[in-house]
């Protein structure tokens, strides 16, 4: 089934390669047709002098601007959608890479890496490699935050289950979703932090004195200036009223400089920033949506009480852009000493601000929804097999599962076990050789119940899980920067668990080799107490371990400790591993025979 959604992919990436060719070859017809056009142009004015016609120039210099014009607006469409085509190439080949290898372009969550969070440095949610990594498609900083948020923690069975159906509808909207990655892929190449720098425009007051009566005058005088101008023909004289005009909005556009220069490094260059979301935002406003949380994100977009999203930032992206028609010291002179073009421009921004800043807020919190939505979807539309697991609401613990599997594993090499808690308080002790699998199973548990309660499909055949807080206790380190051997790294960790498990809300946890900084009489007489104060407070979750006693806590709690191990074959001096888990005990150990292999016999000694 994989291979079918690779060909999907592939025959997307090879339709779009397709609308790339055509594209560029119209781009490069229109920049050729341009530069004849020009060349025609300078031919017909050299001739118009040189004859002294100067009706021939005059038609010639008209047409010449209307169909320049004509052609520059032409070849911009062209060059926005040779764009799109190229990012959907993109993205679809970057779906493929994601399938063939986990590669990803997009960010890989390194910066939410944090080792005293309760289980994301253990389970490898966020970094190079991580779950993060293979799952997110999010260009945008608010989409990059709110799917790191989903995995930073469970969320509600309410919101679990609702965002299940939402990412079920988006699978069946793959040609959607794949257009909108492209229409936001620019996003990935601004500075991350072009949003908050928005809002931060946006929120930020100009004062400008008189508004109210400039407002008025701002939108009058370009109609007395165009007539005064017009009147030149029948009055001679109104020249100088067109000179007064041009000194009375000279006066006021140098009043009112400190004001144009503090919209210009406020809004910056998010006049063509924001003109790229118009697209954006449209597509979400003309997609028609079933399921209950998609339909509620949109509407944020589709039912703005101040009209169209995407209108009202190309409104705001045109008011931005031609405010930098000053620039131009030539066309600005003339538009501000004939229109007040920049004071103009500054009082629209500013109104436009109070009307829209708070709704163009909620608008790119859908967009940061959808994307975390795209996430969990690309999953089950990469990985069909996948399965979208019941979430439990028992009294209890529930932590059940078919065929569950690693999904950071390639699915060549990963092996698939079973697991059952159903509404039920157990510990469960797992044994084994080295190698044979235990902290990659502890792992698999793990990193499927974070995807679960975050709404996504998991790497299983089926599962049901109650909505727990996980707690790992896995790679302990020390830490010269704070002064911390691994032992007392390892003693923070714990208590860590002991206050989570007596005061937290459904504590599952997951325990990799317990007290590893001690020796190995501490060791075990330590972790005896451990698991025996965790039973008393109902505690629940796995805990992995060479040492053989405490498999023995069963014999004291039969009730309560259940017993599992991974085990090895060794064939003519070979190890062989079939990473299964298995109920009871270990009996076989690899320690001397791995040792062997290096020269050291063990016998021997």
């Amino acid at each position: 089934m994989t291979d079918n959604i690779a060909e999907q992919y592939n025959q997307r990436v090879a339709s779009a390669q397709q609308q790339v060719d055509k594209y560029k070859k119209l781009v490069d017809t229109y920049s050729l047709t341009r530069l004849g056009l020009f060349l025609f142009f300078v031919f017909m004015v050299v001739v118009a002098a040189t004859t002294n016609d100067y009706v021939l120039l005059s038609a010639v210099v008209l047409l010449f601007i209307v169909a320049f014009g004509w052609m520059v607006r032409k070849q911009n469409v062209h060059e926005a959608q040779l764009l799109i085509f190229q990012n959907l190439k993109t993205v679809s080949q970057n779906e493929l890479d994601s399938m063939a290898s986990r590669l990803n372009m997009y960010h890989t969550g390194e910066q939410f890496n944090n080792e005293k969070h309760y289980y994301t440095s253990d389970l490898d949610i966020f970094g190079k490699g991580s779950l993060y990594q293979l799952i997110n498609r999010s260009a945008t900083a608010p989409g990059i935050l709110k799917l790191a948020a989903w995995l930073n923690a469970p969320s509600k069975k309410e919101s679990i289950i609702q965002r299940q159906e939402a990412v079920k509808e988006l699978v069946g909207k793959n040609d959607w979703k794949l257009n909108f990655q492209a229409s936001i892929l620019f996003a990935t190449k601004l500075d991350v932090n072009h949003i908050k720098h928005l809002f931060t425009f946006l929120r930020l007051p100009i004062d400008i004195p008189h508004e109210k009566l400039l407002a008025v005058y701002v939108k009058v005088i370009p109609y007395i200036s165009l007539l005064t101008i017009a009147s030149i023909y029948f009055y001679h004289d109104a020249m100088y009223a067109v000179a007064f005009i041009g000194v009375v909005n000279g006066r006021i556009t140098s009043n009112y400089s400190e004001q144009v220069k503090k919209a210009d490094i406020l809004a910056g260059k998010m006049g063509k920033t924001l003109g790229k979301y118009v697209a954006v935002f449209k597509m979400i406003e003309d997609e028609t949506f079933a399921s209950a949380y998609n339909v509620a994100i949109a509407n944020k977009v589709k039912q703005q009480h101040n009209g169209s999203v995407s209108n009202n930032i190309k409104a705001l992206a045109n008011l931005i852009t031609n405010l930098d028609v000053r620039l131009n010291v030539f066309v600005g002179a003339i538009v501000n000493l004939l229109f007040l073009w920049n004071v103009k421009q500054v009082i629209g921004i500013e109104n436009w601000k109070r009307e829209n800043h708070l709704s163009l807020e909620t608008a790119f919190e859908t967009v940061a929804e959808f994307e975390a939505l795209f996430a969990l979807a690309s999953l089950h539309i990469n990985y069909p097999e996948w399965c979208f697991p019941q979430i439990d609401e028992g009294d209890n613990y529930t932590l059940s599962a078919k065929s569950i599997a690693h999904p950071l594993i390639n699915s060549n090499i990963r092996v698939a076990n079973d697991y059952d808690l159903n509404d039920a308080l157990k510990i469960d002790i797992i044994t084994g050789s080295n190698m044979a699998g235990k902290s990659t199973f502890l792992r698999t548990l793990g990193i499927n119940t974070v995807l679960a309660l975050s709404g996504a499909p998991v790497c299983a055949k089926s599962m049901s899980v109650s909505v727990v807080t996980i707690i790992s206790y896995m790679r302990i380190k020390d830490s010269l920067n704070e002064s911390t051997s691994t032992f007392k790294a390892e003693l923070d960790r714990l208590q860590m668990l002991l206050h989570a498990v007596e005061h937290g809300d459904k504590v599952f946890f997951l325990i990799d080799e317990m007290l590893r900084g001690t020796n190995s009489v501490d060791k075990y007489r330590g972790s005896k107490a451990v698991i025996e104060r965790l039973i008393k407070k109902n505690g629940v979750g796995l805990v992995a371990t060479h040492d053989l006693q405490i498999a023995r806590l069963e014999d004291d709690h039969p009730g309560y400790i259940r017993n599992f191990y991974f085990d090895i074959q060794v064939i003519d001096g070979e190890m062989l591993f079939d990473y299964k888990i298995k109920h009871g005990e270990c009996k076989t150990f690899n320690a001397s025979l791995l040792l062997k292999q290096i020269g050291i016999d063990v016998d021997a000694v």
